[in-house]
């Protein structure tokens, strides 16, 4: 497939209402972009060409499937689909001659692992941050989390999954006094929320994104045999009825990508193209920290070679201080029906760089599905001058291809059987309930010498006779008043301790984590 623009993924644009045809230049294309219109104006079918774009170029595409449509990028159009011709009119009268039907290399992804390899991360590498964000926790419980993080990787303890972090999490209510000293209050009550919010998580289907084998990088980051670009689709219909877990997952994704890859500058094209769909998500009620960390991100990652799109309804969604620095815009329809509609459609106009031949604001109202208003960077990193763009039509199948054709890709994709088989190794859960049965055995024993020396006591006691008013001793050691008041003392201990010997010595034996590893 050709990008018809040299050195840039081909858009659209063209005819005589037109400008010229429009395009975006790889070697910026990782100073990130947005998507954005109103439901139904052709925001989906804009990340699939853009994925294929992407993909001809060599570059390798993350992007979440949240209408099921996206798998189509997997098969070829065919000439007997119902908008065969109005696809061919429209490339030829944007001057798109070299279009042409193709599939596209792609690998699916699903955390449930029934549409696509699962795809899986570690508690420790998802953090206490991301944790506590997609648990809704409190100040106080996410500091409870930060001191079982604090434990765990000063003890030795692997988090790879929830039992893991449930376990942990177990003993820190165990072992509070001490904690408590040392890090700062730590309450029952917060702990018993984050448990009951982990159980929340699990009941979603969180758990399943949670162990091992974890996610490499490196396999989003694959080209095919041709040198096309792998494009990473992840299932996220029914991830969806989870939308925090869905926002959570994708910021994770992409801290990683920050966090792993190598400082690479201005390359002439993206090392990956990571797209964002409903991106608002991501930003709806998010704490102040959230939001510096995901603008961080996005101001940082660029050196990296990774360019960010976001995907949303209006661009009022994602705010300011990230959106400028989105560079690359694809504006579809947005419908003004109430003044605040109005205000935000005055504000997505006055972001782009006017045109004199038309008014911006009235071009984004009137596009039709399938137009956009575009601007993209020029030469030196510069906002290109705002357009009317006709976006070019798919390459790729338009809507999900069959069940048994995306299980065949799945069975014979380049990863196949790398993390479809669940590893659970020695981690957090493993050592705690090692150590408690270690635990268990000690206070047996414990109780054992405690039994036998309660017997010997009786038969001690046993060995007194009554000689008229003054105590004897089958022996002929002379009687202390000591002895008979310190057997007394030792029999109420005994009294008091059965019972509880077990979970005090148990306490004791756990308490040793501060004693170092």
């Amino acid at each position: 497939m050709s990008t018809e623009l040299e050195g840039h993924v081909f858009i659209g644009g063209g005819g005589e209402e037109y400008g010229e045809k429009q395009g975006l230049a790889l070697n910026y294309a990782n100073r990130h972009g947005l998507v954005a219109g109103a439901t139904g104006t052709g925001k989906t079918v804009t990340l699939q060409i853009m994925a294929e774009g992407f993909s001809a170029a060599g570059v390798p595409v993350f992007l979440s499937d949240v209408k099921g449509d996206l798998s189509g990028l997997a098969e070829a159009g065919s000439e007997s689909f119902k908008l065969h011709q109005a696809f061919t009119d429209r490339a030829q009268k944007i001057g798109f001659a070299s279009y042409v039907y193709e599939k596209f290399p792609v690998l699916f992804w699903d955390l449930f692992g029934e549409q696509g390899h699962p795809i899986r991360t570690t508690v420790s590498e998802m953090g206490p941050l991301l944790l506590s964000r997609l648990m809704e926790l409190s100040e106080a419980q996410e500091g409870i989390l930060n001191i079982a993080f604090r434990v765990a990787d000063e003890e030795g303890m692997p988090l790879l999954d929830l039992k893991d972090l449930q376990a942990l999490l177990v003993w820190v209510g165990e072992n509070r006094a001490q904690l408590s000293l040392r890090y700062g209050n730590v309450s029952t009550s917060s702990i018993g929320a984050i448990q009951r919010r982990l159980l929340v998580l699990e009941n979603q289907g969180g758990a399943k994104l949670f162990g091992e084998p974890a996610l490499e990088l490196a396999d989003m980051m694959r080209t095919d045999t041709d040198g096309r670009g792998m494009i990473s689709i992840l299932a996220a219909d029914k991830l969806m009825g989870s939308p925090r877990l869905y926002a959570t997952f994708l910021l994770w994704l992409l801290s990683e990508l920050f966090e792993e890859l190598p400082e690479v500058g201005d390359p002439d094209k993206p090392k990956m193209v990571f797209f964002f769909d409903e991106a608002h998500l991501l930003f709806d009620d998010a704490p102040k920290a959230l939001v510096d960390k995901v603008e961080q991100v996005a101001r940082l990652i660029r050196s990296k070679g990774v360019g960010v799109y976001f995907i949303t309804q209006n661009p009022g969604d994602v705010p300011e201080d990230i959106l400028g620095q989105l560079g690359n815009r694809v504006q579809h329809a947005l419908r003004a029906f109430t003044a605040k509609d109005r205000k935000e459609l005055r504000m997505a106009a006055e972001t782009y760089r006017d045109n004199p031949r038309f008014v911006t604001e009235d071009a984004i109202r009137e596009v039709g599905v399938g137009e956009a208003v575009t601007s993209f960077l020029q030469k030196k990193g510069v906002p290109g001058i705002v357009e009317r763009t006709l976006v070019r039509p798919p390459s790729s199948q338009l809507g999900p291809i069959e069940p048994t054709l995306r299980r065949q890709l799945i069975d014979t994709s380049p990863i196949s059987g790398k993390y479809e088989t669940l590893i659970d190794r020695e981690s957090a859960y493993e050592i705690l309930t090692r150590r408690a049965a270690e635990a268990a055995r000690e206070a047996e024993k414990a109780e054992a010498e405690e039994e036998e020396k309660e017997a010997a006591e009786r038969e001690y006691s046993a060995g007194r006779r009554y000689t008229g008013g003054r105590v004897s001793r089958s022996t002929s050691k002379p009687v202390r008043k000591e002895d008979t008041f310190g057997s007394a003392i030792t029999e109420a201990v005994i009294k008091e301790l059965k019972g509880t010997t077990g979970r005090r010595i148990v306490r004791g034996i756990f308490g040793g984590l501060f004693k170092g590893r």
